[in-house]
């Protein structure tokens, strides 16, 4: 049942002027309350020294490991390849020097396990001075 006949009922509206206003009074709290913590950056003065010739090591074994696995000593090819063959075939390139550098000469399609094989080898030998030869990149 109707009635006010001759009014019209108004549309619903919402006023938005107050929710801005508690929105402002929000924001304007955070921005108060919030501290803003600066992280400070560390002034460190690294030390300085002079370069010189790097000093080279007396003893050096070249170990040459190939792709179908077998090793070459210091240019000497290797009848046995097993780990107690390359450590006895180092102990003899080192001639009764202490501290010898082994350096790995090891062909890219080389299996893993025999250039772990030269490191277990070193290791049994009782040298633990391991160095990788590299190439640079051609395009490098």
């Amino acid at each position: 049942m109707n009635f006010q006949r001759g009014k019209h009922h108004e549309g619903l509206e919402m006023n938005l002027v107050p929710l801005i206003d508690v929105l402002l009074v929000i924001i304007i709290f955070l921005v108060v309350s919030a501290t803003f913590s600066r992280t400070s950056e560390l002034q460190i003065n690294l030390p300085t020294a002079e370069v010189s010739a790097p000093q080279e090591k007396s003893l050096t074994i070249e170990v040459g490991v190939d792709a179908s696995g077998k090793y070459v000593v210091n240019g000497k090819a290797l009848a046995n390849a097993s780990v107690a063959g390359i450590s006895a075939a180092l102990q003899a390139a080192a001639n009764g020097g202490k501290e010898p550098t082994i350096i790995i000469n090891a062909d890219a399609k080389s299996t893993h396990q025999s250039v772990v094989d030269v490191m277990e080898a070193s290791r049994t030998a009782g040298y633990t001075h391991i160095t990788f030869a590299t190439q640079s990149k051609a395009g490098a």
